[in-house]
């Protein structure tokens, strides 16, 4: 089965939301009303609602890492991955994980970055040299 990803979640405001998911990830802005923006995040549909963002912790144990929990994300080829890494890096992005190479020369070898949107949502994005390798064990 294939099929686009929607995820709707909560931001205290939507003009910075804006600023940040258009501005700096570079996300094209769908429809939206007085309460609500949608986004197009890497060909999946995330809705920004104004409310309270939900509560997360560090309590994703990967590799020698704790990671926050819970998280979203995108799973992208090698190259966007270190265009968008650039991006946020210009930006002066906070990370909470630095983007770096994770698992090398083993099954799953991928790159990755953790960081927090301005509401404190949880962001993780990975990259590897090929899609056919996200489920490689």
């Amino acid at each position: 089965m294939k099929s686009l990803f929607h995820f709707a979640f909560n931001v205290t405001d939507l003009d910075q939301a804006r600023r940040f998911y258009g501005d700096v990830l570079g996300c094209q802005e769908g429809r939206s009303t007085d309460t609500w923006v949608d986004y197009d995040f890497g060909g999946h549909q995330i809705s920004m609602h104004l409310g309270t963002p939900f509560a997360t912790a560090a309590t994703g144990h990967v590799g020698a890492h704790v990671v926050p929990m819970p998280h979203f994300g995108l799973v992208l080829q090698s190259a966007d991955w270190q265009a968008l890494a650039a991006r946020l890096k210009q930006a002066h992005t906070a990370f909470v994980i630095e983007p770096q190479l994770r698992f090398p020369g083993q099954p799953g070898e991928q790159w990755t970055m953790f960081f927090l949107d301005p509401f404190g949502n949880p962001i993780e994005v990975k990259g590897f040299d090929s899609l056919d390798t996200v489920y490689a064990s």
